[in-house]
Order: structure tokens, then C-alpha cells, then sequence
């Protein structure tokens, strides 16, 4: 029978290529036997978005942060730290848990056997794979590339389970004390280098570019899923034209109509829009994990004067808040402002959450840097480096006049210089978004 030979993918260290091969029944037991094994297939990619020197440079701030407070390693479990730290590899669980250990000395991507060699081809610096065949054995993994490493283990404790850390704690050889490093690697992603604020600035005309392909979709009858097909196509093809060695992959749309705009986060259906609908446009353009979004309020042909009165005071809050967007600048007082603005607007009960959050490595399905949210209870203060949105968002239940949520959301890049740019393109507000057919 035909199989992956288990001893030559085995061979560490040496870039050896995975191969078909016949193999003999003990062939066949070595393989089943294998808990871990090196899988060097093909060659490896160049790191899409970023330089080598951009990636090392991340690496060697983290050893820097690991050395003054005393961690002698880290794993990294999340999807957005393991993109980050590594290059550009972003994984796909399916129930499987994957890592990225770094040591004073180690770089290890640790992916299950499923992904085969594109997790090695993704990563900076090396990869390990481990296998189902038993139980554990990514554990086993995370012992054999910690070596003789002792001492504090930096882990996610936003991100672990209680399962992965009773794990952990059962196959260490030794006993490591587990401390958190994911709020103090949040920060660190929280200020933007300038080849990452390059990269955003792209994504982010791509979501124009996804805006309009939806609008040039839009007409009564038309269900909201083909709009959202229409602007996803758009964004995926501008993503392979700036970045032919990049992955292709989690760009999105949601186009929401009438009720369906009630949620900021509500499914594409099949509903289908009508002349009058209040529509919510939500382009998100996601070249190899670095997420931005164009979100606009938009109307079929017409808009009636309760639904107008709402979008005026939004967008109204809106440009405010682009206004108040400065270095020195706290997130809890630029949602305390907002929150006055739309109390004079009688509609801060309609409010729907905070006023805005940071860009970078993020989706809708994993996480983003907390601590540079608008909201109450974000004391952040703004810096050079940030990239944030001003995304004021009200819904007015169903039955009333007006009825429908409402959401404009631009992003914005706090310079050097301590000036602000406002890198999204597509308009907003009635003069621009009532769509005519």
C-alpha cells in the first residue's frame, strides 16, 4: 500500500521533502507508532504581506519583553498571535489545537499532520507536526521542542482552555509556572509599524473597492446574498492582484436589508431587497488575517423623513467622533462625548455598543486587541502607531418610525506626526447613499 513514509518525514533538521513511497508492514507500524515527525514539503513562501526583517523585528521584541520579566518560554494557541509572530500562518482547528512556541533560542510552529507542509511553508522559522494516532500528542509536541527549557511559561489565558492548561500541566516534565502573555503581546500589536499600517491601508481600499461593487449590485428584487457575493469577488481579486503570494482566503461581505439590519453582525439571507430599504453595507477585506471593514447606512432609491431624521443624527455623531479621534486622547472620553451627542439626539437608549476598535491581525471568529476599544471602560490613551475605527451604530426596534439599525465606520491611522488620517474612501451619509437605479 501507498503511504507517506513515516521515518523520512521523521528526519529533523535537514529541509528533507515528504514522499510517496512502498512500505512494508513494519513501515507501516513505525508509522502509526509516530507522535510528532518534521514535515519540510516543497519550499518555503515568502511572507506574503510583511519582509523578513518586519517579522524578526516582532520576534525580537518579544525575547526582549521575555528576558526583562524572567519567561523562559512562550506558547502562543491563538490564531491572531501565531499569524503574527510567525510570519503569515493562519490556521484552521477543526477541533485540533495548534501552537507557536518561542524560546531564547526556538521559533516552532506546531501544526497537526492534517495541514501537511503548508503550516512549515507559512512559518518563518521552523515547524513541527504531530499526529493523531494517540492521544496527547500535541503535548508531546510542545515537550520535545521545550527541551531542557525550565522555568515561567507564557501562555494565552484569553485564549486557553482549561483543558489545553490541565493538559499542558500533565505532560511538562517539569514543573512550569504558567503566566499570562497575551495582554502584554495585545499591547505590543496595539502600536502599528509602518509596514503594517501600509498593509492596512490597502485592505482598506480594497473594502471601497468591495463597496462598490455591492452598490453596482443593489436593485429591487435582488436578494441580499447576491450583493454580498458581488463585493466579496471584487475585494478577493484586488487582494491576488496587490499580493500574488499571500493566501486567499476569509474576505467577506455582509449585506443586510430591512429588518436584517438589526444586528451589526447579522448572516446574509436570501431576502430580497425592496425600494425604500434601509440596507447596511459591511465589506470586510482580509488579505492574509489583517482585517479592516468599510460599514455605510444605505437606502434604495428612497428614504422616508423618520428614517432620514435617525441617519442624520448618526452621522452626525459620527463625524464628531472623527473630530475627537488625537493622540493624548482617552477611549472612555471619546465614548463619553459620543454618548452626550446622542443623548441630545434622544437616541443613546438605541445605542448599540462601543464607538469604535483597533485594526490589525483580527476576524470575525477570532480575536482582536481589547484594550483599544472606544467604550467606557477602556482607559487606553491613544497613541502614534494606532489604527482605529469611528463606527457609531443605533437601532430602532421594528414598529417604530424609523425602524432599522444604522452604522457608518471609517478607519483611521494616528501618525507620527500626532495628525490623523482618514484612510477610508467610500462616502457616507443621505447625499451619497441613497442608491438610484
Amino acid at each position: 500500500m501507498s503511504m507517506w513514509c513515516g521515518r523520512l518525514l521523521r528526519a529533523a533538521g535537514r529541509g528533507v521533502q515528504a514522499s510517496w513511497s512502498r512500505a512494508s508492514s513494519n513501515d507501516v507500524a513505525t508509522f502509526r507508532d509516530t507522535h510528532t515527525m518534521k514535515f519540510y514539503n516543497g519550499q518555503k513562501m515568502p511572507t506574503g504581506l510583511f519582509t523578513t526583517g518586519e517579522v524578526e523585528g516582532r520576534i525580537t521584541k518579544l525575547r526582549k519583553y521575555m528576558e526583562q520579566e524572567g519567561v523562559a518560554a512562550c506558547l502562543f494557541t491563538s490564531i491572531h498571535n501565531i499569524n503574527y509572530y510567525s510570519g503569515g500562518f493562519t490556521y484552521c482547528a477543526f477541533g485540533r489545537p495548534y501552537g507557536l512556541l518561542v524560546t531564547p533560542e526556538k521559533h516552532v510552529t506546531i501544526s497537526a499532520l492534517i495541514d501537511a507542509g503548508q503550516p512549515w511553508r507559512r512559518s518563518l522559522q521552523d515547524n513541527i507536526v504531530y499526529t493523531d494516532w494517540k492521544r496527547g500528542n500535541y503535548f508531546r509536541a510542545v515537550v520535545e521542542e521545550l527541551g531542557e527549557v525550565r522555568g515561567i511559561l507564557g501562555v494565552e489565558f484569553d485564549h486557553m482552555s482549561l483543558d489545553m492548561s490541565h493538559g499542558l500541566r500533565q505532560h511538562l516534565p517539569h514543573s512550569n509556572e504558567l503566566i499570562d502573555i497575551g495582554q502584554p503581546t495585545m499591547r505590543m500589536r496595539m502600536v502599528k509599524s509602518k509596514e503594517e499600517i501600509a498593509v492596512i491601508k490597502t485592505s482598506t481600499a480594497t473594502a471601497d473597492v468591495g463597496g462598490w461593487a455591492c452598490t453596482e449590485a443593489l436593485g429591487d428584487g435582488v436578494p441580499e446574498y447576491e450583493v454580498a457575493l458581488a463585493g466579496t469577488r471584487a475585494m478577493v481579486r484586488n487582494i491576488a492582484k496587490l499580493y500574488p503570494d499571500s493566501e486567499l482566503m476569509d474576505t467577506w461581505v455582509w449585506f443586510q436589508s430591512g429588518i436584517n439590519t438589526d444586528g451589526a453582525h447579522n448572516p446574509v439571507t436570501s431576502r430580497k431587497i425592496q425600494k425604500g430599504d434601509i440596507l447596511s453595507l459591511n465589506c470586510f477585506s482580509m488579505p492574509q488575517g489583517y482585517y479592516t471593514a468599510l460599514e455605510r447606512t444605505c437606502f434604495l432609491e428612497h428614504c422616508s423623513d423618520a428614517h432620514l431624521k435617525v441617519w442624520e443624527a448618526n452621522v452626525a455623531v459620527h463625524k464628531r467622533g472623527l473630530e475627537i479621534i488625537r493622540p493624548g486622547v482617552k477611549c472612555s472620553e471619546v465614548a463619553q462625548e459620543l454618548n452626550e451627542l446622542f443623548a441630545q439626539y434622544d437616541l443613546l437608549k438605541y445605542r448599540m455598543f462601543g464607538y469604535g476598535h483597533s485594526f490589525g491581525v483580527l476576524s470575525h471568529y477570532y480575536g482582536r486587541e481589547a484594550g483599544l476599544e472606544l467604550r467606557e471602560d477602556i482607559h487606553t490613551v491613544l497613541e502614534p502607531g494606532m489604527v482605529l475605527s469611528m463606527e457609531p451604530m443605533v437601532t430602532i426596534p421594528e414598529g417604530q418610525p424609523g425602524a432599522g439599525g444604522y452604522r457608518e465606520h471609517d478607519v483611521l491611522v494616528i501618525n507620527d506626526d500626532n495628525t490623523v488620517d482618514n484612510i477610508t474612501g467610500f462616502p457616507f451619509g443621505p447625499e451619497h447613499n441613497i442608491i438610484k437605479k
